[in-house]
């Protein structure tokens, strides 16, 4: 079994996450204290349920809880893009991470449920 930090899956999420907390840093108030956080919070859950899953002999439980969270973070990126908090720019760019991402998990979910 791999480390989990040591999944292509999980670097990328990493990567994500950072950037997502930089990227809330720059929200007006209103929304920082707000969507900011639930972004942060999520984007934890997303490395969290990679290190469980990684961890854990029923993998397929800790995938799926990492596609639900995955779904609700599409729904705020997509928020912030209709709030003018994102560009289209710095949307399309987290949507390429994001698009990988959810290959990559939806693919070693289907590989677990064999």
């Amino acid at each position: 079994m791999a480390l989990y930090y040591d999944l292509p899956v999980f670097k990328e999420t990493y990567a994500l996450t950072l950037r997502l907390f930089e990227l809330t840093q720059n929200f007006p108030r209103e929304y920082k204290f707000t969507l900011g956080q639930d972004i942060k919070h999520d984007c934890i859950n997303l490395v969290r349920s990679i290190y469980r899953a990684n961890k854990c002999k029923d993998k397929a439980i800790y995938l799926e809880h990492f596609l639900d969270n995955f779904e609700v973070l599409k729904l705020e990126i997509r928020l912030c893009k209709d709030l003018h908090l994102l560009s289209i720019k710095q949307q399309s760019n987290i949507a390429v991470q994001m698009d990988s991402i959810g290959k990559q998990i939806t693919g070693w979910r289907n590989s677990v449920r064999v």
